[in-house]
């Protein structure tokens, strides 16, 4: 409207230029001044209504096509609207799918799509996890109470073999406690970065746990280069020691080989596990990085854990932009890679 009254300001100011105030005597011989001139307050009183009527159209125009327009551009907003109301009041499986062209409104949706769908993967597998922890938990609870009201009802009862139960289910309590806080810690990313060589960290689990490799009759080969990451020694340090860990435990009974490799990529470093063992099924490997997934042998065999050994592996990957994959082997056992942001090896002194 004002666009509009603008326009005819000017086209009236440009008119008054040509057109005389008051009539003038023309001559009838002079064929160029043949016809009739207005005077300016005859053209004023023709102009006026009808500039009045198109600047009242113009009104009319842009409230109602204004409106209509608002309406259509707003309409995404709403549902967005409507959806986060829903999200915070705790429905999480709601979607907006916005349908149409791709413009920022379809780009807004499908971002806040993907935020919901994570939450509510992430809330699944928090509950998930709490669910599970307080069941593990219960469980070492529950047999020393039991072992207790055995003792107390049968006080000739051999206290020695009382003392060595309750010691081994106190024990699995404690490292079910400390995994638990260490999942939390690596989750949150509550650790000060520093240069890590992850070579240097196989050659310290492998000979940690060399002790355990022979009593099981495993064979663990470490060999790779130097591969220098930004991170945490103790976690990283944590993450190798469960890779070998498990690859030991996890194993054929006899005659069993662990490989641990380390080696560099563009941009990345990389460290594999290998072992041998039973055959796995992709399914049952898809599963093994939930928390307290055990496999077939897992609860029957010494250094069982507590079921979060790969759980804690893949929060600690994920804690240092990493990326972890588990594949079966084709004639037993399991290939476990964690991939990590590489950085420069630091060097001291010339060369």
């Amino acid at each position: 409207m004002v666009a509009g009254a603008l326009l005819l300001a000017a086209v009236w100011v440009f008119l008054l230029r040509y057109v005389p105030e008051r009539a003038t005597l023309i001559d009838q011989d002079d064929d160029l001044t043949q016809g009739v001139f207005p005077v300016r307050s005859g053209l004023l009183e023709v102009f006026a209504p009808r500039a009045a009527g198109v600047l009242a159209f113009l009104l009319v125009f842009g409230l109602v096509g204004g409106w209509i327009l608002a309406g259509r551009m707003l309409a995404p907003l709403h549902r967005i609207t409507d959806a986060t109301r829903m999200a915070a009041n705790g429905s999480l499986s709601h979607r907006v799918r916005l349908p149409g062209r791709k413009d920022e409104f379809r780009e807004l949706s499908d971002a806040f799509d993907t935020m919901l769908a994570r939450h509510e993967a992430h809330i699944a597998e928090q509950r998930r996890f709490a669910a599970n922890a307080s069941h593990e938990l219960r469980t070492p609870l529950a047999i020393s109470k039991a072992l207790l009201d055995v003792a107390r009802t049968d006080p000739g009862r051999d206290a020695g073999e009382l003392v060595d139960r309750l010691h081994a289910v106190n024990s699995r309590a404690i490292d079910l406690t400390e995994a638990l806080l260490l999942l939390s810690r690596a989750d949150q990313r509550a650790f000060t970065r520093e240069p890590v060589d992850l070579s240097l960290l196989a050659e310290e689990a492998t000979e940690t746990l060399l002790p355990l490799a022979e009593k099981r009759g495993v064979t663990v080969e470490t060999r790779g280069d130097i591969a220098s990451v930004s991170g945490s020694h103790a976690l990283l340090l944590q993450l190798t020691m469960n890779l070998v860990h498990n690859a030991i435990v996890h194993n054929l009974p006899e005659q069993g080989t662990v490989w641990v490799n380390t080696g560099v990529r563009p941009g990345a470093v990389v460290l594999t596990v290998e072992n041998t063992g039973e055959e796995l099924t992709p399914q049952l490997v898809s599963t093994l990085t939930e928390p307290f997934q055990r496999g077939t042998e897992r609860v029957h065999t010494d250094h069982a854990g507590v079921g979060l050994g790969l759980a804690i592996v893949r929060t600690i990957t994920r804690a240092h932009d990493g990326t972890l994959t588990l594949t079966p082997r084709p004639t037993g056992g399991i290939r476990i890679a964690v991939e990590l942001p590489g950085t420069s090896p630091r060097t001291d002194g010339y060369g």
